[in-house]
């Protein structure tokens, strides 16, 4: 079986930066296992799936060793591929995912994407999370998906080490950490998740459908510039309306081939 696959790199308008995914055009899903080890074998944060489904598409993803049930820049980089390649005459193109109907159009050579808060509510302190950190959690909130740690200054979370082992064995499989921007960003993250084969997300969407809703009340608005501040650093233009968060973004095509399985 050969099929069309895309590597993009998302939030970002500079090859080599921002968050890679690859994107694997199907006319139909393989069994799990078989995108799993494609997945795998990309060894990218994410791989997306797209089958189309009548004008829209079905879309899965994958990090190199599990299904997630939301991915941002796979989304956006899925987007890229369809709006540029698949249907360029298009201005739209709606997923159908695990996360219900995802809506990505296109807003003067960027792309908006309409995707599920993922609020977040106060837990207790972890003291052995703190450790994996390796700094001073003012505050440590939580969804069903992964772990939020605000911290005080943004200088904290760009020179953050985390032990992402001692991370998981603190019962934590992911975790976004955050604070205040202190210059042109109104926030700034970085994203680890371990506990889905992935070390540190260079820049993560799902993360900002938490943060959102986190900081919109705090800061008082709801359009809010933000950072990812990993080594590639990424760009996220962000939006919050009621439950949904509208994230907008470049993206970079860096490659287009195919691959050989089966």
């Amino acid at each position: 079986m050969r099929l069309p696959i895309y590597q993009v790199d998302a939030f970002t308008d500079t090859l080599f930066a921002g968050n890679p995914a690859a994107v694997v055009l199907l006319s139909e899903f393989p069994d799990d296992a078989l995108m799993q080890s494609i997945a795998g074998e990309n060894n990218l944060a994410e791989t997306a799936f797209l089958v189309p489904q009548g004008q829209d598409f079905g879309l899965r993803w994958f990090t190199p060793t599990v299904e997630v049930p939301l991915c941002g820049h796979a989304t956006l980089a899925s987007a890229a591929v369809v709006l540029q390649h698949v249907r360029p005459q298009d201005s739209q193109v709606v997923f159908h995912t695990l996360s219900g109907a995802l809506t990505v159009r296109r807003d003067q050579g960027a792309y908006v994407m309409d995707l599920p808060v993922r609020p977040v509510i106060r837990v207790d302190d972890n003291p052995l999370l703190e450790k994996a950190l390796g700094t001073k959690v003012a505050q440590l909130w939580r969804n069903d998906f992964t772990h939020l740690a605000v911290l005080e200054t943004e200088a904290q979370v760009r020179e953050l080490q985390v032990d992402t082992a001692a991370m998981l064995a603190s019962g934590c499989e992911g975790c976004i950490v955050t604070a205040p921007g202190s210059g042109q960003f109104d926030i700034v993250s970085r994203f680890f998740a371990p506990g889905h084969g992935v070390e540190e997300d260079p820049v993560t969407g799902s993360a900002h459908c938490a943060l959102l809703p986190y900081w919109a009340p705090i800061l008082g608005k709801n359009h809010l510039l933000a950072f990812q501040a990993s080594s590639r650093g990424g760009v996220l233009d962000c939006s919050l309306e009621g439950d949904r968060v509208f994230l907008k973004g470049q993206a970079v095509m860096y490659m287009e081939g195919h691959i050989q399985v089966g």
